[in-house]
């Protein structure tokens, strides 16, 4: 293997699979996924979530830890490996995409460091209503130094346990994600003490198919765009920590148990959210306008409120819940971290330096996204929508190396614990491109109903917040694709597979 820096290994499959775990879970287990089953059918939603776990989620898993064990590369040089050097731009998209994401996500994980702080200091006591609680979160996102202020504990704390390597971001999650389930399993259980009518009714409705849902269109979209955006499929975050991975790793058993516990912890989380919503909520009605509330008002207005209402009982409760949220919001704020260090190392910067310079950049460009809650929601859609792109080109570059060739030699190696068959070739050739474009032309097509004002008079926020992405895409590409390709391709260091040879016994021979 060339020389780097960046050599170090998973200590054990636990460590791995927990990191990975921590990596797809995030904030969108706990407020998205109950407001979306609930909204969209309940068991129908589940049905069509569980599905598109084996039809999209772990099958581009699947790929990204093949191509990060044989280049043992981020994403960049993984790219220019796999798909051969003009294709370079297409790791550099993936590192720009996750990494502008990780600029409004870090303002979002201080937002739930601010909760925990209102939660467990007494604060969210005097604020018992809905009305109380919308104030309190719109003094607290208008006050931009406020909001800026937690945004940079967000990124310091993400910094800190990347700056240690693999190692420092193993031990933590393997402290984090136990606690993270703990927590939640603790809020999954206490409704049902409290009110376990009321607890059922949220569990119901989480549960409980609504057949009508089953043949609605809407349904099944939003059970994939749950299923991708949950598990950071096709992201970039597996092909990252598949470079640490061991010798002796195996590839497909290790994504069906990242993807099936990223969706484990949503269950639980919806089981929490929607029991407690439900057992604290006057009637069904008002269970039901809390849960149609959006994400955010969901978690910080009508949830913050039913905490405030228990007493003592909501101060342990709504602690504990917010304190998930923020390690949630870190593990995943981790990953974006070190997928862009990663790539900085193969570049031949020192980890170190990379950290520190990646924290700086991080923290002033969330600032825009800090100030403005309208510039955040812009962004979210813009780079939201180019983490799916990054899926397609995943598995675009396994069809140019040929699907039938990177199964059974990049997958199916001889440390197969679990061997993938050809099901998953006719999902990455067949299902995967039909599924992207229904994904994509949804969003535009949702994003287009939007016709409140814009900041262009005459001109609908959706259609404007489309022609935004188009234009920030156009510019990066240009500048990916004619001005930075060969550069960084000449840049990144050679890895293993660096001269074509994809023999599964040389490299792993190379790679250790």
């Amino acid at each position: 293997m060339a020389d780097g820096k960046e050599s170090e290994q998973f200590s054990s499959r636990l460590g791995l699979i927990l990191t990975t775990i921590g990596a797809a879970v995030g904030t969108g287990n706990i407020w998205r996924f109950p407001r979306e089953a609930a909204a969209n059918g309940g068991g129908a939603f589940m049905i069509g979530w569980l599905i598109f776990l084996f039809a999209w989620s772990i099958p581009l898993l699947i790929a990204e830890f093949a191509i990060g064990k044989k280049t043992r590369l981020g994403t960049v040089g993984a790219m220019r490996d796999m798909a051969g050097r003009n294709f370079t731009w297409l790791g550099i998209w993936m590192l720009w995409v996750g990494t502008a994401v990780g600029f409004y996500y870090a303002v979002v994980m201080g937002w739930t460091i601010r909760y925990f702080w209102i939660a467990i200091s007494g604060e969210m006591s005097a604020a018992d209503d809905t009305a109380q609680t919308q104030a309190l979160w719109e003094n607290f996102i208008s006050s931009p130094f406020e909001v800026i202020f937690f945004q940079l504990i967000a990124v310091g704390l993400s910094a800190f346990i990347v700056y240690n390597g693999i190692s420092g971001i193993e031990r933590a999650n393997k402290i984090l994600i136990p606690c993270l389930i703990s927590f939640l399993v603790v809020a999954m259980i206490y409704p049902f003490f409290l009110n376990p009518s009321g607890a059922i009714i949220g569990l119901k409705f989480l549960f409980i198919p609504q057949t009508e849902y089953l043949f609605k269109s809407e349904t099944w979209i939003r059970a994939l765009i749950q299923s991708a955006w949950s598990t950071s499929a096709g992201f970039g975050m597996a092909i990252t920590y598949a470079v640490a991975m061991r010798k002796k790793e195996d590839i497909g058993l290790n994504a069906f148990l990242t993807g099936l516990g990223n969706n484990s912890v949503s269950l639980i989380a919806g089981v929490a959210v929607l029991s407690t919503v439900f057992a604290l909520s006057d009637s069904t009605a008002e269970g039901l306008e809390a849960v149609e509330s959006g994400s955010s008002g969901l978690t910080f207005i009508h949830l913050t409120a039913l905490f405030a209402s228990m007493g003592t009982a909501g101060w342990i409760i709504g602690s504990i819940f917010f304190l998930a949220m923020s390690f949630a919001a870190l593990t995943s704020m981790v990953s974006t971290f070190q997928a862009c260090v990663v790539n900085f190392v193969d570049m031949g910067w020192e980890r170190k330096e990379a950290v520190r310079y990646i924290a700086l950049a991080v923290a002033l460009a969330g600032i825009p996204s800090a100030v403005s809650l309208e510039f955040l929601d812009n962004q979210d859609f813009v780079w939201g929508t180019g983490l799916i792109v990054s899926g397609l080109m995943v598995a675009v570059v396994v069809m140019r190396f040929g699907v039938s060739d990177f199964r059974n030699n990049l997958i199916n190696t001889k440390y197969a614990d679990l061997q993938i068959g050809k099901w998953w070739e006719y999902i990455i050739k067949y299902v995967f491109p039909l599924e992207f474009i229904a994904v994509f032309g949804f969003f535009i097509y949702e994003k287009l109903q939007d016709q409140s004002n814009s900041p262009i008079e005459g001109m609908g926020l959706g259609l404007f917040t489309i022609i935004t992405m188009v234009l920030q895409w156009a510019i990066i590409l240009v500048i990916f694709i004619f001005f930075l390709n060969n550069k960084v391709a000449d840049s990144v260091k050679k890895g293993p597979v660096s001269d074509g040879n994809f023999d599964d016994d040389v490299l792993e021979a190379e790679s250790v």
